[in-house]
């Protein structure tokens, strides 16, 4: 039987693992220096990816307009801020 070559990995795929160790390995260590568990970081960081997905589904549609609704204003008054600014 011939020896099979081994698939590589995509080139994205190496990269994407490279990204994934590196971010992970600086949570950690700066976990460590602020003297937090690293494994209850990254519980909590997990919990967080996933807690805005739960919110929007709890919240109705007329109170996810809302909060659109100030969002939007809010950009607006910091964009309404930078033009006087660079008026004057």
């Amino acid at each position: 039987m011939a020896n099979k070559r081994k698939k590589r990995a995509d080139v994205n795929e190496l990269a994407k693992s490279i990204v994934d160790q590196i971010t992970d390995e600086q949570l950690q260590e700066k976990a460590r220096e602020e003297g937090k568990n690293p494994a209850a970081v990254m519980l909590g960081r997990l919990g967080g990816l996933k807690g805005g997905k739960a919110r929007a589904q709890k919240l109705s549609a007329e109170r996810r307009s809302e909060i659109a609704k100030k969002a939007a204003e809010s950009r607006w008054e910091r964009h309404g801020e930078e033009e006087s600014s660079k008026e004057g």
